[in-house]
């Protein structure tokens, strides 16, 4: 096999994709490279379609080794296992806009197996991975209606930047992916901090002419590699089949599709299903699938005619028009903040709970270790919508649908400086029919505010959809799970009163125009103000008070020379204070210490403690000390713990002294005073100036 290579200037960087020098039995393989980033690529169809086979099996699996960033795994197990949630997101990113581009009858196994071999901190290994799915899929034989391309868009200063690096992204006020084919964009995917709609929208129109080098560069490999594809069955379709379908459902369907309540309409819709098989059984035997298929169509061209003719939504509504919202906080007595957000049939229980530093989620990654103090943690169980599964672990969908949550709530949490907790929000879907994803936003953004947690402003989320034919364009505002499912766009949007903080879009069709999507974020801005307004009829800010079961910090300072005196030698003095006081101590090298406990007067002591470690002597102040050693010229005494002054023998008594222990023994409690510090830093105390004064509390 031939190697070829293309190469190009994008973002200020060599960007160089290579086919032909690794893995050559699979399908399709590229190594797509910038910096000192590389990606390896391989996409692997199946020869022929298992018996039986009605849907497309495609997987998408994103690997990070650890040696790509010349590290070995952290923990016991030496090697990598299960996907992290950063991996399990990226293949997320590369299956939404590849997914739609293969021809409606390829039906074989497909894998696109993406492998980070090297990694350098300034370019994205997940952008590369995007890139090289497209490209392996075009050098291969597999069938493909691309290329597409993705770019990570940051905005520094008010200007966009395509991909920027790590330590541009710090300054950024944005950070979102775009995928886009030559024609339209595919797919969004990101956060904000609270941005308004125009400047979003530009930031996506920006991606998608920032992409188009790529696609000519994909196109030029696919052209040097000279791989025929595969040829694909067309459809074919059994017209009188149909024909009788159709003659039997129709007037059903119409009618079922239009009932309010999604689990009788979806029992409406299988009666006609099961109905119709029936009525043709005799005629059509072993042709269920392709019955119910044609019910599928009828359904789908039913439901996609009534709203844009009649402008009227499978359950009545108009375009704009919300379901009906209630919620409710403070319904889980020992949580910490809690909600409950009903949004129609859609249900989400959300709770927020406080912790401190040692609840930090501890992250390695091919950058190094780092901690997270914010997580959103989002499930999905199977009576959400009536069904049951075999569940071990969160899916996917799950991670995704979270990450995305608790990206539209990060924009609004407060400064570490000012709250120095660990937040963690959990969210049960209890009923779903629509975003739970949203759902989970507003609830989510409801039990912060429950918990206390001062939020900069209320979040709430809406998803979008889309119905278009030809020129009529109905643009859905809080769109049903069957409107989703039979609609051409999926576009979620989460923000405050003042702009967005999160969106993801997948589009199913080319050709949605700027127009429609500046639409579709207007819609969105007034369907989320209207959200925003039936949570404050429920709370509208932070609670004063914090829940009783919550821990409270308490933050004091001390000077940054002065973080070894409470530390000690080996840990041992700030050891010494949590197990006496049972607190939870935090220190950083600002001289910061956070300390947290739900009992106030551990938490007094404990403060307590520290002062004494970094005490210093004040001339002229009244000490209670410990005498700690005698001497024939006086005596050592601890005024603090680790501080000593001197008692000259001339300043025990009023009177003569003659020998320092007929005064004083070590183990004696004093009271004295200091009386100076010299340039050394030693304190010299006096007894005799403290006698007849009364004791410091």
């Amino acid at each position: 096999m031939a190697q070829h290579k293309v190469e190009l200037e994008f973002s200020g960087r060599t960007l160089s994709i290579e086919t032909g020098k690794m893995a050559k039995q699979a399908n399709g393989a590229v190594v797509v490279r910038s910096g000192d980033t590389m990606v390896l690529v391989t996409a692997v169809a199946s020869k022929s379609i298992k018996e039986g086979q009605d849907f497309f099996p495609l997987t998408v699996n994103y690997q990070e080794k650890a040696y790509a960033g010349g590290k070995i795994p952290g923990g016991f197990f030496k090697r990598e296992a299960r996907p992290s949630d950063s991996e399990t997101l990226t293949c997320r990113l590369i299956d939404r806009p590849i997914r739609p581009l293969f021809p409606e009858t390829f039906l074989n196994d497909t894998q696109i197996m993406v492998t980070v071999i090297s990694a350098d901190k300034d370019n994205d290994p997940a952008i590369l991975a995007m890139i090289g799915a497209s490209a392996a899929l075009e050098v291969s034989d597999i069938p493909f209606f691309g290329p597409i391309a993705g770019v990570k868009i940051g905005r520094i200063n008010g200007e966009f930047v395509a991909n920027p690096t790590a330590e541009q992204l710090e300054t950024s006020d944005m950070e979102i992916v775009v995928a886009a084919s030559r024609e339209a964009i595919c797919m969004v995917e990101g956060g904000a901090n609270v941005l308004p709609e125009d400047v979003m929208l530009d930031a996506i129109f920006f991606g998608h002419k920032a992409i188009q080098p790529i696609l000519d560069a994909q196109e030029e490999l696919k052209t040097k590699a000279g791989v025929a594809k595969r040829e694909v069955a067309e459809p074919t379709v059994d017209a009188e089949l149909k024909g009788k379908v159709v003659a039997l459902a129709h007037g059903r369907i119409k009618d079922a599709v239009r009932i309010v309540t999604k689990q009788e309409r979806h029992n409406a819709i299988d009666a006609v299903i099961d109905e119709t098989i029936a009525a043709l059984a005799a005629d059509y035997e072993g042709r269920k699938k392709e019955i119910k298929g044609f019910i599928d169509e009828l359904e789908y061209e039913l439901v996609r005619e009534h709203i844009l003719k009649d402008g009227e939504r499978i359950d009545g509504r108009d375009t704009r028009t919300i379901r009906p919202i209630t919620s409710e906080v403070a319904l889980l007595p020992r949580v910490h903040g809690s909600a409950l957000f009903t949004r129609g049939e859609t249900q989400a229980l959300v709770a927020a709970t406080l912790g401190t530093s040692i609840d930090e989620q501890r992250i390695d990654s091919l950058y190094g270790a780092s901690r997270k103090r914010f997580m959103l943690h989002y499930n999905f169980p199977p009576f959400s919508v009536g069904e049951t599964s075999f569940r071990l672990a969160p899916g996917r969908r799950e991670i995704g649908h979270g990450m995305l949550a608790e990206r539209a709530l990060f924009a609004v949490l407060p400064d570490h400086d000012v709250f120095p907790y660990t937040i963690r929000v959990v969210s049960d879907t209890l009923e779903s029919n629509g975003s739970s994803s949203m759902a989970t936003v507003c609830g989510g953004s409801l039990s912060m505010m429950d918990a206390g947690i001062p939020i900069k402003a209320p979040v709430a989320g809406i998803a979008m959809g889309l119905i278009k034919e030809g020129a009529d364009v109905a643009i859905l505002s809080d769109i049903l799970g069957d409107e989703d499912h039979l609609g051409d766009m999926d576009f979620k949007v989460a923000g405050t009163a003042e702009g967005v903080t999160a969106l993801q879009m997948d589009i199913k069709i080319a050709g949605v125009s700027r127009e429609i999507m500046k639409k579709a974020l207007e819609q969105a801005r007034e369907g989320r103000l209207h959200i925003l307004g039936k949570m404050a009829e429920t709370i509208s800010a932070a609670r004063a008070d914090m829940s009783a079961y919550a821990p409270r910090i308490v933050t004091i300072f001390v000077k940054t020379d002065k973080i070894r005196d409470v530390i000690g030698t080996g840990g041992k003095n700030i050891r010494n204070i949590t197990e006496t006081t049972g607190v939870v101590v935090d220190i950083d090298d600002t001289g910061r210490i956070n300390i947290a406990s739900n009992d106030k007067d551990a938490c007094d002591l404990a403060i307590k403690m520290i002062r004494d470690l970094t005490a210093e002597a004040e001339e002229g102040k009244l000490y209670n000390g410990t005498v700690r050693k005698i001497m024939d010229f006086g005596a050592f005494v601890e005024i603090f713990p680790g501080t000593d002054g001197l008692v000259h023998i001339s300043e025990l008594a009023a009177e003569r002294v003659t020998n320092v222990s007929d005064i004083l023994k070590e183990g004696d409690k004093v009271l004295v005073k200091c009386i100076g510090i010299d340039k050394q830093g030693n304190i010299k105390l006096s007894r005799k100036e403290a006698l007849g004064a009364t004791p410091p509390q």
